[in-house]
This record gives structure tokens, C-alpha cells and sequence, in this order.
């Protein structure tokens, strides 16, 4: 039997799955020191799509807010996640503005960070883990697992030998963003990573978008993980990771151990459970399985972004379409592995060919910058027509010309006209007027207002029973009307 780990993703993956990335610090706050005495090895909280939509979506200053969070759990090392080679947009990065994003998450509290690259770029995430170490933070060097003929279990054992190389890497994260790793694979990719990471502890992350990944979990367990990525219930399953109720029961009833207080997940599902309804955001969602989600193996927070493209233009009812659009494109790109930024890239160019009822017709920069290797080497050759047709697009000589930039970081405070790095962060991030409207709305909220109570709830029950368009209540102190 063994003893496993729990790492929370409740704030960082299960809101971004479930909640687009918009839960604001007084939405957790109330709880947070629940999750810090739970027992988890570390809570994962935040990155810079989280910054972007605190900034431009909830007008919360994301700084502010991340001070808050971590102040209320002292006990357990908070995560930061990052890309290695941008912090910013669907683009490259300068490796400057990418060392001050570490410093400054550092600087904040956070003591632990997984590091990826879709398309193992290792000696840029190497050279983070070690700005990392400059705090003494945790770091984990992350796999991201894709199914394709040419994501082998020598290519992964391979990226896992080199990953691992570094002293600043703690652990080796397989991270399986479309939820599609079943065992028969796992009995041979997992002991081929296990056999090149030199020892170091194997996390491991599965969005449960088809439903097996609690399973997969119990699999891995067998096959020596320590380290399992969960939610809290309602923000757990669906396109987010297991729950921790079900991982914590599943591993007692078959005799591993852990150090979960169990008696703190329910109050804390009970309050995300009040506080996502209150904003009219998704929880205890559920998945079926899908053999068209194994092909096109789009992430689930993917997927309300295309919702969103195709009912711009009307297309709503084409969402089938994109998908087996986006499982042909992914194959002519050369099967990048669907996670941040490539998800989203595939993703638009699948929408835009189906739009436009032309391939390829439309075609968006960062597609150019891919094919021309700007975010690095493609794991398979991109189709040769395909290719062509990217780099024939009206924009591809300008994007041509400009490749990556690499300014020094005295370059970049001067270009944003600040000395503060926190500062220079945001401005990087997203628009000044954005900043702007973010402070004009005043300091980080603490609480968050539940907009239900058992009288609510009982008005809400009449509401849906009442045939007449009216209903009256009446009661001491107490008078209302309440019209459909």
C-alpha cells in the first residue's frame, strides 16, 4: 500500500474549468483557512490568464487579491503555474519579462510552481526553475500528455530524462489535460517516465473530461504516482479534475494512506456550492464519455471559448463540426499537444475554417509564428500544404520579419515607463484602460454576497409550482410581489 499526497486545484484548475478563470478572492477567502488545515501537500492558486481576466473581466486587482489568499493559508506552499516561454497573450514572451513573473510570484508567497512547455522547450524551463531556487520554491517540471503516433513512450521517457537532468527540478508532473489516459497505456508510459526521472516524485493531473479519470488515478497509484491533482467537489469533474471526497474514500477502501483531514471537505464544498450558484456558474458537473473528445482532445475550458466564437456568428448549432475540425487540424499542425497556447490556436483556426467555409483562408498570426517555429520545434512535421498555405497568408511576411524579441528587463520597465515590477506585470499583460478601470473600482472585496437563504430558496420553489403570472407573499414584517 502506499501513502499519497493531494494537491488542491479547487482555485486555480477547478475554477478555470468550471468558472472561466473569474473567481475572485472574497469568493474564497471565507474558506481558504479550511483548505490551509486540510492536509494538502500544496494548494495550486494562480498564473497570468488569471491575472488577465482579473484585471479586464472582474476589475479586481490581481496582486491585491493573490496577498490576500495567501496570507489566509500560511501552512501550505501555494502554486504558481507558468508556460516557459510567455506569461502574456498566445505569443512569445521575452525571457526577461518571464524571470520577473517567477521573481515576482515568489515575492508574493508562492513557494511552489509547475512548469510547462507543450513543445519542451526544457532549457527555458530550466532556467526558471532555477530563478525558482533563488526563493527556495518546489518545482515541477511538467510532461503534457497528448495521444498521436508520434507521442510515444520513448518521447515522453526521453523529455522526462531531460526534464529531471536539472538539481532545480522536485518533481515530474504528467499532466493530461483531455482526460485520456487509461490504463493500458499508463502500464507502459508511466514506468518508462518512472525509470528517467532520477528518482523525483510523479504528480499527476487529469482533467475528467471523459469521465475515467478517477479511475485513471487509482491506475496510476498502482504504477508508483504519490501525488494526485483534485477539487473540491463542486468545482471538481466535468472538464476539471476529480473531487477530493471521492480520490480520499477510493484510496482508504483500497488501503493507501494520506494525511487529509476529511471532517473540512464538506464545509468547504458546501460554501462553493452557495457561492457558484449565487454567481450563476457551473458546478457538480458531470461528463459522458465521448469518443470524439479522445480525437480532438479539446481542454474543457476550450471549449466554452468555442461555444462563444460559433455564437457570434450564428453558428451555435455547429459545435460537432468544429470539433471533428479541430481533431483534422491538430493532425495537419503536427499534433501539438492541447494545452495553453496551442488548444486555443488549433481551436481558432478549426472555427475560422468552418466560419469562413474556407481552410485556411483566414488564418491568425500566432498560427503563422507557429509554423514558423517561433514557439519552437513541432513534435511532427506540419502537414506541407498546410504549410504553405499558413505562410502564403496576407500577414505571414510581417510576422516573418518580427520574430521574438529579447529585451533586457531594464529595456522592458523603460518601454512601460515603471521601476515596478508588479507594475510592468499588468502592463504587459493587458490594455492601461483596463488598469485603470480596475483601480477606479476600488480595493479587493473580501466577501462575496450569497444571494440565497432558505426564505429565497422557498420564493424560488413558489416561483416554479405558481401557474399565475403573479405570486404574493406575505408574511410578519414582510410584504413582496413577485411578477414572471
Amino acid at each position: 500500500m502506499a501513502h499519497i499526497e493531494f494537491l488542491d486545484e479547487t482555485l486555480r484548475d477547478g475554477q478555470q474549468s468550471l468558472w472561466g478563470m473569474r473567481m475572485q478572492a472574497g469568493m474564497a477567502l471565507p474558506v481558504t483557512p479550511l483548505l490551509d488545515r486540510t492536509g494538502f501537500r500544496v494548494i495550486d492558486l494562480t498564473g497570468s490568464s488569471m491575472f488577465e481576466v482579473m484585471v479586464r473581466v472582474c476589475r479586481e486587482d490581481p496582486w491585491a487579491g493573490l496577498d490576500l489568499l495567501v496570507q489566509s493559508m500560511p501552512r501550505t506552499p501555494i502554486r504558481g503555474g507558468m508556460r516557459s516561454n510567455a506569461s502574456v497573450t498566445f505569443g512569445v514572451t521575452p525571457d526577461a519579462l518571464m524571470d520577473a513573473w517567477m521573481r515576482q510570484l515568489n515575492r508574493h508567497g508562492c513557494r511552489s510552481f509547475w512548469i510547462y512547455d507543450v513543445l519542451f522547450n526544457i532549457d527555458k524551463m530550466h532556467r526558471l526553475a532555477k530563478v525558482a531556487k533563488e526563493f527556495g520554491s518546489e518545482v515541477a517540471g511538467s510532461i503534457m500528455f497528448a495521444l498521436s503516433p508520434v507521442h510515444t513512450d520513448a518521447y515522453y521517457a526521453d523529455k522526462a530524462d531531460r526534464i529531471s537532468a536539472s538539481p532545480d527540478i522536485d518533481t515530474i508532473l504528467l499532466y493530461d489535460t483531455a482526460g485520456v489516459l487509461e490504463k493500458e497505456r499508463m502500464k507502459t508510459l508511466i514506468p518508462a517516465i518512472k525509470a528517467n526521472c532520477r528518482g523525483k516524485p510523479i504528480e499527476f493531473h487529469s482533467n475528467n473530461i471523459l469521465g475515467q479519470s478517477a479511475k485513471a488515478y487509482l491506475d496510476a497509484v498502482e504504477l508508483g504516482v504519490s501525488i494526485l491533482h483534485t477539487a473540491s467537489r463542486p468545482m471538481a469533474n466535468g472538464p476539471s479534475v476529480p473531487s477530493t471526497e471521492i480520490m480520499a474514500h477510493n484510496l482508504e477502501l483500497l488501503g493507501h494512506t494520506h494525511n487529509l483531514d476529511t471532517k473540512l471537505l464538506a464545509p468547504v464544498a458546501e460554501h462553493f456550492e452557495k457561492v457558484g450558484k449565487a454567481a450563476g456558474f457551473l458546478v457538480n458537473q458531470h461528463n459522458e464519455y465521448d469518443v470524439l473528445a479522445i480525437r480532438h482532445q479539446v481542454p474543457g475550458g476550450m471549449t466554452g471559448t468555442l461555444k462563444a466564437q460559433l455564437e457570434r456568428h450564428g453558428m451555435s448549432h455547429r459545435l460537432e463540426e468544429v470539433f471533428r475540425e479541430t481533431a483534422v487540424v491538430r493532425q495537419e499542425l503536427g499534433y501539438p499537444g492541447m494545452a495553453t497556447p496551442f488548444s486555443q490556436l488549433v481551436g481558432i483556426q478549426a472555427v475560422l475554417n468552418i466560419v469562413t467555409g474556407k481552410r485556411y483562408e483566414t488564418v491568425p498570426d500566432e498560427v503563422i509564428q507557429y509554423a514558423a517555429g517561433h514557439y519552437g520545434d513541432t513534435v511532427a512535421p506540419i502537414d506541407a500544404n498546410v504549410r504553405d498555405k499558413i505562410l502564403s497568408a496576407p500577414s505571414a511576411k510581417k510576422v516573418l520579419s518580427n520574430p521574438p524579441e529579447q529585451p533586457t528587463i531594464e529595456e522592458l520597465r523603460k518601454r512601460y515607463g515603471t521601476d515596478d515590477d508588479d507594475e510592468l506585470i499588468l502592463r504587459a499583460l493587458v490594455p492601461q484602460t483596463d488598469i485603470e478601470k480596475m483601480r477606479a473600482a476600488g480595493p479587493v472585496k473580501t466577501s462575496y454576497p450569497l444571494l440565497s437563504s432558505p426564505e429565497l430558496d422557498q420564493v424560488a420553489r413558489l416561483m416554479k409550482m405558481a401557474k399565475s403570472p403573479v405570486v404574493q407573499l406575505k408574511m410578519a414584517g414582510l410584504s413582496m410581489a413577485l411578477s414572471k
